[in-house]
C-alpha cells in the first residue's frame, strides 16, 4: 500500500483559521507546511520538495495568481500542482487561474470531504506523472539516466555555471573494443557488460549533483559541476580504475585482456557567449586522443593524460 504520509503539501493563506482547518483535514494523511505570506510560500517552494500547493488567491503581500506565475517560471517548481483557494466564483476567475497553470479550484467555505478528495486526486496524478517522467529519463537496459536526461542536465548545469562563475567538467567514457566483445562473447554477455560498467560508474559517483548517463551504445557521460580540470582528471581515472577492477574478461582487448574504458575530459568556465557544444566537442576530442594513444586511459582536452596502469599524470 502506498505510504501517502510521504507526500508534502504547502497551504498558503493569510487566515490562520483557514490554515488550522486545512491542517486538521489533511495532516492525518499528508505532511502539511503552511505560509501566511506569498514571499514565504515562494521560499518554501524553492527549498523543499513539494507535491502540491493549496494557494489562496487573496493575500496581503501579493495575489495567488502572481505566485502561481512565479512558480511556473522556474524549473524546480513548475511541475508542482496548484489548487487555488478562493471565495470568488466567477467563470472568468477560474479560466484565468487555469490559463496561468492552476490545476483546480476549491471555493470557500471549505467542505472537508471536497478538500480531501481533490487533494487526493492531484497527488495521484502527480505521482503517476513523476513515475512516467522518471521512466522516460532512464535507459531501459542499465537503469541509469539516458541521453534525454543528460541533455537536460547539461543545459541546466551549463546555465548554472554561467551564473555562478564555477567550472563545469564533462567526462565521456567509451568501452574499449566493445564491438569485438559483442562479436566474440555474444549480445547477452554484451548487455551484461554494459550493466556492470554502468553500475561501476554509478557506485564510483558520490556527490548528489554529479550525473552518470548512458549516451547510447557503449558510450557514457559523467557530468561534474563545480569541478576544475585537475579534479576532473583525478575523478576520471577513478572511474577508469573502477571498471578495470571489475576484471571482466575481454580476450580481444589487447594488451589488457579485460574490459576497460577510455575517457575524454573537458572543463570549461562558461561565459555569456559560449555554447554548450564547445564542452561536448572538447570532451569528444579528448576521448579520441585517449583511444588513439592506446585506450584504457584518461585524456584531457588540454592534452593531459593519465596512463594505465599506474594512473600517473603526464602533461
Amino acid at each position: 500500500m502506498e505510504n501517502i504520509n510521504q507526500h508534502k503539501i504547502l497551504a498558503v493563506d493569510d487566515s490562520p483559521e483557514n490554515l488550522d482547518l486545512i491542517k486538521n483535514i489533511l495532516e492525518p494523511h499528508y505532511q502539511v507546511k503552511v505560509a501566511v505570506r506569498g514571499d514565504l510560500a515562494l521560499q518554501i517552494a524553492n527549498t523543499q520538495d513539494l507535491d502540491l500547493i493549496l494557494l489562496d488567491i487573496m493575500l496581503d503581500d501579493m495575489d495567488g495568481y502572481e505566485i502561481c506565475k512565479r512558480l511556473k517560471s522556474h524549473d524546480k517548481t513548475r511541475n508542482i500542482p496548484i489548487i487555488f483557494l478562493t471565495a470568488k466564483r466567477s467563470e472568468e476567475d477560474e479560466v484565468h487561474g487555469f490559463r496561468i497553470g492552476g490545476n483546480d479550484y476549491i471555493t470557500k467555505p471549505f467542505s472537508p470531504s471536497i478538500v480531501l478528495a481533490r487533494v487526493k486526486t492531484q497527488i495521484q496524478l502527480k505521482t503517476k506523472s513523476d513515475l512516467l517522467e522518471k521512466l522516460a529519463s532512464l535507459d531501459g537496459l542499465t537503469e541509469i539516466p539516458n541521453r534525454r536526461a543528460f541533455d537536460a542536465a547539461l543545459e541546466r548545469q551549463w546555465n548554472q555555471s554561467k551564473r555562478n562563475g564555477m567550472p563545469l567538467s564533462l567526462l565521456i567514457a567509451d568501452i574499449d573494443h566493445f564491438k569485438q566483445f559483442n562479436d566474440y562473447y555474444g549480445h547477452p554477455l554484451g548487455d551484461d557488460c554494459l550493466k556492470k560498467v554502468s553500475a561501476s560508474l554509478r557506485t564510483t559517483t558520490h556527490r548528489p549533483e554529479d550525473l552518470v548517463a548512458r549516451l547510447g551504445g557503449e558510450e557514457f557521460a559523467i557530468l561534474l559541476p563545480n569541478t576544475d580540470s585537475i579534479g576532473a582528471m583525478i575523478r576520471a581515472d577513478q572511474y577508469r580504475q573502477a571498471v578495470e577492477n571489475l576484471k571482466t574478461p575481454h580476450i580481444l582487448n589487447e594488451p589488457y585482456r579485460l574490459v576497460t574504458i577510455s575517457i575524454g575530459v573537458a572543463t570549461l568556465q562558461p561565459h555569456a557567449r559560449d555554447d554548450v557544444s564547445t564542452l561536448l566537442g572538447a570532451a569528444d576530442n579528448a576521448l579520441y586522443q585517449a583511444k588513439h594513444q592506446g585506450r584504457n586511459r584518461v585524456c584531457g582536452h588540454n592534452k593531459q593524460t593519465f596512463d594505465t596502469p599506474s594512473g600517473d599524470a603526464d602533461t
